[in-house]
């Protein structure tokens, strides 16, 4: 159906006029066959114009692939799109252009963009898409391949944009980023790229983020902030479990009075409980054969 506006006409898919090829077919060759036969009869008044007529039949056919459509144009009018497959036909002095309804991988390029914070990182997506409306793929845009690339570019940029890569201490606690939030970002990704390919008339299946990292030039530092907060974490972890041992013991030696121990003597054996649990390196054990308070 064809909208005229002041400044732009709107092209959206309607049914073509199209039939059966194979009967068309066999009508053409038909025509034709009687044609031959009357001008072997010399017969040219009737052989003639149902010669043509049958060549004209058989200039109106077509085939088309499964998932496979033509749109038909008379006169650089738009009259309908075809979707049967098989061999078809309609109007011969209309041109068919094909287009394909197959599913389609776009494997965007990995893109250097800053996130929220401003930080330089590398981010990529895959997207699936398919033509939903062959008159807005063709008439619309000018070319909806190049169309949904450049769009789908756009679209992980600002995506970029919106979100941080990673948790840290100048972002909201729970916010979605980049890193953390891959189901929420992948269908903030699709809405976004759905909104901008509905004027070629293009439908996005599904959208991923395929490559996610920081540039060359701050990955040095990001790793190093990584990993002294893994350290901290495990640092954190060890010190827990350091002080629930050695109050473990302490209550196991007082409960069980194997040894009798007062305030100083507790401290040192505190101290010296957790440098040996705390510690990354191996300790030295030291015998006292003395007394216990030599």
């Amino acid at each position: 159906m064809v909208n005229p506006s002041p400044s732009r006409v709107t092209v959206t898919e309607h049914a073509a006029r199209a039939g059966n090829g194979y009967l068309m077919a066999a009508v053409g060759l038909a025509l034709g066959g009687l044609g031959v036969l009357a001008l072997t009869r010399a017969l040219p008044v009737y052989g003639v114009p149902l010669l043509l007529a049958g060549v004209l039949v058989l200039a109106g056919l077509y085939m088309l692939n499964p998932n496979q459509a033509a749109a038909l144009t008379l006169f650089g009018a738009y009259i309908g799109s075809d979707r049967g497959a098989g061999l078809r036909w309609a109007n011969p002095l209309s041109l068919k252009k094909r287009i394909s309804l197959r599913d389609r991988n776009l494997n965007a390029p990995v893109l250097k963009v800053n996130d929220q914070r401003g930080n330089p990182i590398e981010i990529a997506a895959v997207v699936v898409w398919r033509v939903r409306d062959t008159a807005q793929a063709l008439f619309q845009v000018d070319d909806y391949e190049a169309y949904v690339r450049v769009q789908a570019e756009a679209a992980i940029r600002h995506l970029a944009a919106c979100y941080a890569y990673d948790e840290s201490d100048d972002v909201v606690e729970g916010r979605v980023t980049l890193r953390g939030g891959q189901d929420a970002v992948a269908m903030a990704l699709r809405a976004e790229l759905q909104a901008r390919f509905a004027d070629a008339g293009v439908d996005v299946l599904d959208a991923k983020i395929s490559h996610l990292a920081y540039a060359p030039e701050i990955a040095q530092v990001m790793l190093r902030r990584q990993q002294a907060e893994a350290i901290i974490g495990a640092r954190s972890k060890i010190v827990q479990g350091a002080v629930t041992m050695v109050e473990t013991a302490l209550q196991g030696l007082s409960e069980r009075q194997i040894v009798v121990l007062d305030d100083e003597r507790k401290a040192a054996m505190v101290s010296n409980l957790l440098v040996v649990l705390c510690s990354d390196r191996e300790t030295q054990p030291v015998v006292n054969t003395g007394t216990l308070y030599t």
